[in-house]
């Protein structure tokens, strides 16, 4: 394929060894200078088309200091302004209490403070439509100097992303190699499951960084260990990185090329697949769907005792793909070898993780919560794919850390602990599994590039 021809292969290339300090995660004046010099410089995922599919839907997205008003001005274009009235500088939407942004439907804007109105639709969106008493400026007030501040949007994936830098490069070029790895995988046919928000009690990469690895999950989660010990990595690709499990050697080919997202355990392959899909489905309702798991049920009595781990796996997923085909669910179609280069996820720079698979995604999101470096906002989205018209109404819903499906709430009693840690003077820095957690080392290279400070340097014996 020439996309896996253009995808950097770095298998087996042997990373080094590298350590960072802990000022990006506890240091306030670090997190002030963020909002300049990252947030404002990054694109970031801002929400799905599916949340503003008519003309006059708009969503809000607020990033520290900023917030963009996201309007779907015509039924094939989408504009982001600045959620600011330009007389005095009073927020246009505010959001509700309790809820993560504001959302709506209407054919305009009116500022709460002095009434100007700003048209919403049309080739006038953004235009300050009425002004009282305009007069009174004697002919100074112009479209011009009145119209609402415009940034940069963009789609891909069913994602909408925004930037609030007006010399940003493309949104595709930013993307890639990300892009091209999962547009095979067709992300924005997928509709939300479920998807909730919350607060923690850590910097918001620490709240990341507890997803762009598998090496914890002997520590964190010791029960998925009986489904197998699969060696993981963490690969830098340019701004963003990827993450996935190694495929086992010498095993069946048909396993090697999708090791790196599926795990059949260890021992039974029919028994250990149903295991770890009723785990799954019923300890963290992630990345699976209801058809995987209820087929995988089935494995032990449809299947001989004598299958292979290559013919269970065949039968699994082609089972599936029927049965949802004939319910009117379609799998897209991925090149084996392309799915396994892929990884179970990726790490889109600076805050946003996708693991994507044929027929379902896991989302998080992160965002600082104002300037406090020991606080953030954490967003947690699970999507499948769904027949025509059936996909459940969802919207961001709060839920307290302990509310969470219970293998999350594991990743999560971690995040405080590593916070407060890392302020403790013994603490000598980061030192990240080169191979494993090689994500959170990519994470902080970038991060480096963009604030020009917190560089990982390489990781030598004391002496």
């Amino acid at each position: 394929m020439g996309e896996i021809s253009r995808f950097a292969d770095l298998s087996e290339v042997i990373v080094p060894a590298e350590k960072h300090g802990v000022e990006a995660y506890i240091s306030a004046d670090y997190a002030r200078a963020e909002r300049d010099k990252l947030w404002r410089k990054c694109w970031l995922q801002a929400g799905r088309l599916e949340d503003i599919p008519e003309v006059g839907n708009y969503i809000t997205y607020d990033i520290l200091d900023d917030s963009v008003l996201i309007v779907r001005t015509a039924p094939d274009k989408i504009k982001a302004f600045a959620n600011v009235c330009t007389h005095r500088g009073r927020r246009l939407v505010d959001t509700p209490v309790g809820k993560r942004n504001a959302w709506g439907k209407t054919a305009n804007f009116v500022c709460g403070f002095h009434a100007w109105t700003f048209d919403v639709t049309g080739d006038d969106a953004g235009v300050c439509s009425y002004i009282q008493q305009k007069m009174e400026w004697n002919g100074a007030l112009t479209d011009e100097n009145t119209r609402l501040g415009e940034f940069k949007v963009d789609t891909w994936g069913g994602f909408i992303w925004i930037n609030l830098d007006p010399d940003a490069e493309p949104l595709r070029d930013y993307l890639e190699p990300a892009a091209t790895m999962l547009d095979p995988f067709e992300l924005q046919n997928m509709r939300p499951r479920w998807r909730f928000w919350t607060v923690f009690d850590c910097n918001w990469k620490v709240a990341l960084e507890a997803f762009d690895e598998t090496y914890h999950v002997a520590g964190t989660h010791p029960e998925f260990m009986q489904f197998g010990q699969y060696v993981g990595w963490g690969r830098q690709q340019g701004k963003h990185s990827h993450i996935g499990y190694d495929a086992p050697k010498g095993g069946p080919k048909e396993i090697g090329e999708t090791k790196g997202k599926l795990r059949l355990g260890d021992g039974d392959p029919r028994i250990s697949t149903a295991a770890m899909q009723k785990f799954t489905w019923e300890g963290v309702n992630t990345n699976t769907t209801k058809t995987l798991y209820e087929v995988a049920q089935t494995l032990p009595e449809v299947l001989p005792e004598s299958a292979t781990p290559a013919e269970v796996i065949k039968y699994w997923l082609e089972t599936s793909r029927k049965i949802d085909a004939d319910r009117g669910v379609h799998w897209p179609v991925v090149d084996s070898e392309h799915t396994g280069k892929s990884g179970t996820s990726w790490q889109i720079f600076p805050n946003q993780q996708i693991g994507h698979a044929v027929n379902n995604m896991l989302c998080y999101h992160a965002r600082p919560y104002g300037y406090n470096p020991d606080k953030c906002y954490f967003e947690v989205a699970v999507y499948e794919l769904y027949p025509e018209g059936e996909a459940p109404q969802t919207e961001w819903t709060y839920a307290e850390p302990d509310a969470f499906p219970h293998v999350l709430r594991q990743d999560f009693s971690n995040m405080a602990a590593v916070q407060q840690g890392m302020k403790n003077i013994g603490f000598r820095g980061n030192i990240p599994n080169p191979k494993n957690e090689g994500a959170v080392t990519s994470l902080h290279r970038n991060l480096a590039k963009y604030m020009g400070t917190g560089a990982p340097v390489p990781l030598k014996p004391e002496s």
